[in-house]
């Protein structure tokens, strides 16, 4: 059952990467206009960083679909760019890092009840059908203030992240590296002790409840605040950058 869900999961990478060759999906500039005016890490990017997010996000595009729910009958291009471009975001440290596993992003309009938790979301990952989800408007509100700390888009990119590095027959697992995980990892449990006993921590109480939550907001202030993150705690904060590969002070303005 395990080499056969192996198997599909190639074939399925396999598709995907043939359908973004052969129809790709070529950034408007339109879309380029959505960026600049809306994704603040685009617009401060270098010329050539701003033509090597272009391409990724070009390629991010291409493998993905972006499906509407619970009313939303047309996904819009500023969907799939702002989404997309979340996604090139938290990848942008490395070359080829995609997430194929999770081929498949819903889109609500607002936040959704869960038949299977039996209560309402504004977004989740769900590695089991390889699917981002996300209510829109809880989206768009992560982004209304970039230095807050509380961006859904980044939330469930991170929780999609950790997984996609775990996931061994799709082309992408162990993307980490083994160091900077451990130089991370050391300084987590302290971290949620500290949260937990409300010890004037820089991270919100939601990040103590557990080791995948923990990523998710750290790795929102990492990109929404991160000199004020790197003020209050510059091992944790050095960790990241190597284990994201990238430091976004340098395209803070």
């Amino acid at each position: 059952m395990v080499q056969q869900a192996k198997y599909f999961s190639r074939v399925s990478w396999w598709l995907q990467e043939a359908r973004a060759n052969i129809y790709p999906r070529r950034l408007s500039k339109e879309d380029i206009q959505i960026l600049d005016r809306s994704f603040p890490y685009f617009k401060n990017l270098t010329p050539s960083h701003r033509e090597e997010f272009k391409q990724k996000l070009s390629r991010i595009l291409s493998v993905k679909e972006f499906v509407g729910r619970g009313g939303i009958e047309e996904v819009t291009s500023e969907m799939e760019i702002l989404i997309g471009a979340t996604i090139v975001m938290v990848t942008f440290g490395w070359k080829r890092i995609r997430l194929p596993h999770f081929s498949k992003i819903l889109i609500y309009p607002n936040a959704y009840y869960s038949s299977i938790t039996k209560s309402y979301h504004r977004g989740e990952v769900n590695p089991k059908y390889g699917i981002i989800v996300v209510s829109w408007s809880c989206f768009l509100d992560g982004m209304k203030d970039s230095h807050d700390g509380v961006n859904l888009g980044i939330h469930e990119i991170a929780h999609a992240l950790k997984l996609e590095n775990q996931i061994y027959y799709n082309g992408e697992s162990e993307f980490f590296n083994p160091e900077a995980w451990n130089a991370y990892q050391q300084w987590v449990s302290p971290e949620m002790v500290k949260i937990a006993a409300g010890n004037g921590s820089f991270l919100r109480e939601s990040a103590s409840l557990n080791e995948h939550e923990f990523f998710a907001v750290v790795l929102e202030n990492f990109f929404e605040r991160p000199k004020s993150f790197f003020e209050y705690h510059p091992a944790l904060y050095g960790a990241l950058v190597q284990l994201l590969r990238q430091d976004p002070r340098v395209w803070m303005s």
